[in-house]
């Protein structure tokens, strides 16, 4: 078991997070600006690299960051399958590319989540978003912060999803489990946010994410 009472329990409820998102998360869609230096990226740990990746045009993405309401809240996320070209086998928001389609980022996490786990919409309630979150791989990822309401049932599209878990949101914004790792990347050492919990490596871009919702959400 993993100790989250470093932090008040009342801060992980539906009402305070309802009432923190609606003081500080975007209704509308954030400016993603690649070279902004407060852009959140997969190399805040490794600003060195950031000129590295700055020179290829970055797609646009979103991803559902969905906050399952129990009574002790808990992110649902997604164990990628060994077979994908890319991630494989990484843990992962639900989410993807943004196609011509999609009226918005929300339009697209919705659209995503429902495809990839089967997650019906009915029971999403998207509460803002996150700031843009550019990757390593050419995304400009845009989070949604969204609270899922139980009853919901799953089936997942087994081409990209092997599992789904559900962590504490107090274990995830608790900065004692943000560990700093690394990895060699293109010949050198790069830097990046970790969260392990139990069996499951959080880390790369949805750790990033994470903590980035920490900083607007939890951090003051």
């Amino acid at each position: 078991m993993h100790d989250t009472s470093a932090r008040p329990h009342s801060l992980f409820t539906e009402h305070a997070l309802r009432r923190r998102a609606e003081a500080v998360l975007s209704k509308s869609v954030p400016v993603a600006d690649p070279n902004a230096p407060d852009t959140p990226s997969d190399f805040d740990l490794s600003p060195e690299l950031v000129p590295e990746i700055a020179r290829a045009p970055l797609a646009p993405a979103a991803v559902l960051i969905p906050i399952v309401v129990r009574p002790e809240l808990t992110v649902l996320l997604t164990q990628r399958t060994e077979a994908l070209r890319r991630h494989a086998g990484q843990i992962a928001f639900p989410g993807g590319r943004m196609e011509p389609t999609d009226r918005d980022p929300i339009a697209t996490a919705l659209r995503e989540a429902q495809e990839e786990i089967g997650l019906d919409p009915s029971f999403v309630e998207p509460l803002g978003y996150l700031d843009a979150y550019r990757t390593g791989t050419g995304f400009r990822i845009f989070p949604v912060v969204s609270l899922v309401r139980e009853g919901f049932t799953l089936e997942l599209d087994a081409r990209e999803v092997a599992d789904t878990f559900e962590v504490p949101l107090a274990f995830l914004m608790d900065e004692a489990n943000h560990r700093t790792e690394a990895r060699t990347w293109l010949g050198v050492e790069r830097r990046f946010y970790a969260m392990p919990f139990e069996d499951r490596y959080i880390w790369g871009a949805t750790a990033g994410i994470m903590k980035n919702m920490h900083k607007r959400l939890f951090s003051a």
